[in-house]
């Protein structure tokens, strides 16, 4: 099994609350959609100090191959797009668990 976490720094902007929430809704519908994910957990920061991302995704994945299926889905690109656009910084982990 592969856990894929992901935190993301949105850019700061007066709709950034908005695109906060955009972007949980736009990854948790993946998960309905790729059947690769066997889970996608989205949830929104609380931690107010400046080193805090805004939103962190926590996602299953059977093996590497199902996560790299899951990259290249054309949903997954869709969503690709909204993070290019309102993203500023990223973090990724994935390991096996």
């Amino acid at each position: 099994m592969l856990k894929h976490i992901v935190m993301f720094r949105l850019k700061d902007v007066p709709e950034k609350a908005e695109n906060i929430k955009k972007l949980k809704e736009a990854i948790d519908d993946l998960e309905e959609i790729i059947p690769e994910a066997q889970s996608i957990e989205t949830g929104t920061n609380v931690n107010t100090k400046p080193s805090a991302y805004d939103l962190v995704l926590v996602s299953e994945f059977e093996d590497e191959e199902a996560l790299d299926a899951y990259r290249v889905h054309p949903e997954h690109k869709k969503v690709l797009e909204l993070i290019k656009k309102v993203n500023d910084q990223i973090a990724v982990v994935d390991y096996h668990f």
